[in-house]
C-alpha cells in the first residue's frame, strides 16, 4: 500500500514536466519570426489523466487536438532613402528606392502600385516604371527586373525582403526647392481588409489566411526635391570722353559691365556671355575682364575671345549664389 502514492505521484509528475517541455520548446529563438509559426503546420495536443483503481495507477489519454496554424497576411514598406532625391526641372529615370518586407508566416505575393497625387507636396512626379532590384541594391534597368502588375508581382517567403525601385520623371515647370512626393504600396494578392478579415481556406497548407494589422496592403513614403538654379543678366555704361564730362561724343570711351548672378540651390552648366559691338563703335582691343582679370581676344586657354563682331566669355558651370562679371570698351566713332 506504500508503494501506490509513491508511483502515483511520479505518474502525476509526467503532464507537468511535458508541458513545461512544449512551453520551452515554443520558447526556442527558432519560433521568434515576424509572423511566428509557420502557415499550415499542425499544432497537436492529448491530454492524460491518471488515477488510483485501489489495485495500482492507470493512465488515460484524451482524443488528441490538432489545430492547423492558418496563414497571417501583413506586410511592411520602408522608404530606402536616407533623404530626399535631388532633381531638376524635366528630369527623367529619377529613382527612389523601398523595401518590401513579407512580415506574414507564408509564402505570399504582393501587387505592388504608386500614389503620386496623395498631396502634401508642391507637385506630382510623373511615375514611369517599377524595378524589382536583382539583389545588389543599385538601381540598373539593364539587370534589374522591370515590374507588370499580376505578372510578376515579388514572391517573398515570412521575413523576407525586397528592393523596389520607382523611376519618375520631374515636369519641367517646377521651381528650386519644390518637393514631390511618390508612395509605394505592396498589398498581399490573396487579399487585404481590416484587421481579422480571414479568406477561408487561401492560407499556406489549407488553413485560412487571416489579415493582420497591416491590412495586408503596406504603404511608405519617398520624395523628390528640386535643385534647380536661374539666371539674371544685367548689363551698365560708363562713358568717359577727352573732355573729362560722361557725355556720349564721338571720341568717348563707352566700358560695358556684365554681372550675371545664378540663383537656387542648384548650378547651371555650360553659362557664357555674348555681347555684339554695337554700331557706331568700335572695340577697344584687349579690354575684356572677368572678374577684374583680363581676358586676351584670341580663343585659347582662358575664357575671353573677340571675333571682330562680338566678344564672348565661357563661364563654364556655376552654383547657385554666385556671380560672374564681366567687363569691356569700346569707342564711339
Amino acid at each position: 500500500m506504500m508503494n501506490a502514492p509513491v508511483g502515483g505521484a511520479k505518474h502525476q509528475l509526467l503532464p507537468s514536466c511535458s508541458i513545461l517541455a512544449l512551453l520551452a520548446a515554443l520558447a526556442l529563438p527558432m519560433q521568434a519570426q515576424a509572423g511566428g509559426t509557420r502557415a499550415g503546420s499542425t499544432i497537436s495536443n492529448t491530454a492524460s489523466a491518471s488515477f488510483d483503481t485501489g489495485a495500482g495507477t492507470t493512465t488515460i489519454d484524451s482524443n488528441q487536438v490538432d489545430l492547423l496554424v492558418d496563414e497571417l497576411l501583413d506586410v511592411t514598406v520602408d522608404s530606402s532613402n536616407p533623404a530626399d532625391v535631388p532633381t531638376t526641372p524635366g528630369a527623367t529615370g529619377q529613382v527612389l528606392t523601398f523595401s518590401v518586407t513579407n512580415n506574414g508566416n507564408g509564402v505570399e505575393n504582393f501587387v505592388l502600385s504608386t500614389i503620386a497625387n496623395a498631396g502634401g507636396d508642391n507637385y506630382d512626379p510623373v511615375v514611369t516604371q517599377i524595378y524589382i532590384d536583382n539583389g545588389d541594391g543599385v538601381f540598373d534597368a539593364g539587370t534589374d527586373t522591370l515590374y507588370t502588375p499580376g505578372a510578376n508581382d515579388p514572391e517573398l517567403d515570412p521575413d523576407e525582403s525586397v528592393t523596389v525601385f520607382v523611376v519618375a520623371t520631374t515636369p519641367g515647370a517646377v521651381v528650386d526647392g519644390n518637393r514631390g512626393i511618390v508612395s509605394l504600396v505592396a498589398a498581399a494578392v490573396t487579399g487585404t481588409g481590416a484587421p481579422g478579415t480571414s479568406f477561408a481556406g487561401q492560407g499556406e497548407g489549407g488553413g485560412d489566411a487571416v489579415v493582420g494589422s497591416t491590412g495586408a496592403d503596406g504603404t511608405d513614403a519617398g520624395a523628390f526635391i528640386v535643385s534647380a538654379a536661374t539666371v539674371t543678366l544685367v548689363k551698365s555704361a560708363v562713358v568717359t570722353n577727352p573732355l573729362g564730362t560722361a557725355d556720349p561724343i564721338p571720341g568717348a570711351t563707352i566700358t560695358y559691365t556684365i554681372v550675371a548672378t545664378v540663383a537656387g540651390s542648384g548650378s547651371v552648366s555650360g553659362l557664357a556671355i555674348t555681347d555684339n559691338i554695337p554700331a557706331d563703335t568700335s572695340y577697344v582691343p584687349g579690354s575684356i575682364t572677368l572678374g577684374g582679370s583680363g581676358l586676351s581676344d584670341a580663343v585659347d586657354a582662358d575664357a575671353g575671345d573677340y571675333n571682330g563682331t562680338r566678344i564672348n566669355v565661357a563661364l563654364g558651370t556655376v552654383a547657385g549664389g554666385q556671380t560672374r562679371t564681366v567687363t569691356f570698351q569700346t569707342i564711339i566713332e
